[in-house]
């Protein structure tokens, strides 16, 4: 089971992404995290993209598909990825595509956690408030209106493929894990 959870900042991604890959016994992907641990074990790919990100600069796809890339042929991904908020890109879609195909996997579905941007304020608000971030309201919808904008061929992308599906982001952690659930079929 291959899985892409996309959604705007504050719909509960990653958090779906665990639950998701757990029940299933696949593991989650986020280049977030792939980045910053590739960079704390200063690997050869990590050297690479600290270059980038210390001076600023967005870490080029092919330094974050390599790192894709290794999760993807790593053992414990036998039984499927969860990508958590990416690809983000229709260029970075189509990479993963390949790659799954070079080992006859496929995507099964793009799951757009769909949540009122109400909503979404009140988690990021309350998320800066935790963090001790200066977040404010016009700040964050500025955020979603960002992703909104950048994300909409990414999700055309994935309807033409004939595998996005909507999901209600709105309720509690479990209520959204099994329409989660119901989504790809588990």
């Amino acid at each position: 089971m291959n899985v892409i959870i996309l959604g705007p900042p504050g719909s509960g991604k990653t958090t779906q992404a665990q639950l998701l890959a757990t029940r299933q016994g696949a593991i989650t992907v986020a280049t977030g995290d792939l980045l910053g641990d590739a960079v704390r074990n200063d690997t050869d790919l990590g050297r690479k993209a600290k270059q980038f990100m210390d001076s600023g600069s967005m870490v080029p796809d092919e330094i974050i598909l390599s790192l894709v890339k290794e999760q993807l042929e790593a053992p414990e991904a036998a039984n499927g990825v969860v990508l958590d908020g990416f690809p983000r890109t229709v260029r970075q879609a189509r990479a993963v595509t390949k790659l799954l195909a070079a080992q006859g996997r496929r995507i099964k579905a793009a799951l757009l956690l769909d949540v009122p941007e109400d909503e979404i304020i009140r988690r990021l608000l309350a998320r800066a408030t935790e963090q001790g971030r200066d977040d404010d309201a016009a700040a964050i919808q500025k955020r979603i209106a960002a992703y909104r904008a950048s994300n909409a061929p990414l999700v055309g992308n994935y309807r033409e493929q004939g595998v996005l599906k909507f999901v209600s982001g709105k309720g509690t952690v479990e209520e959204i894990a099994d329409e989660v659930k119901r989504a790809v079929g588990a």
